[in-house]
């Protein structure tokens, strides 16, 4: 459940909301009365979606197997030529 806290008290002791949001308190940040933020804490993981997670395997795929670039080994003189 969360906790009400005015904006004026959330920013006179933001270091305690801060331990108490780690400890997995949250809070509503009023401002005259009327909610205006959220501070919680973050959840232990990202949930990707299904679509997001097969990009991310075919985008790992990918880096395993590298991109052929065709370039030719570059030393100094050539990176420097005038």
């Amino acid at each position: 459940m969360s906790k009400l806290i005015s904006l004026r008290e959330a920013n006179q002791a933001f270091s305690r909301c801060i331990r108490d949001v780690e400890a997995g308190q949250d809070y509503v940040i009023t401002r005259n009365g009327k909610p205006v933020a959220r501070l919680a804490p973050i959840a232990d993981g990202r949930v990707l979606s299904a679509e997001q997670e097969a990009a991310r395997a075919r985008t790992r795929e990918r880096m395993k197997r590298g991109w052929p670039l065709a370039a030719r080994p570059l030393d100094r003189g050539t990176l420097h030529e005038r």
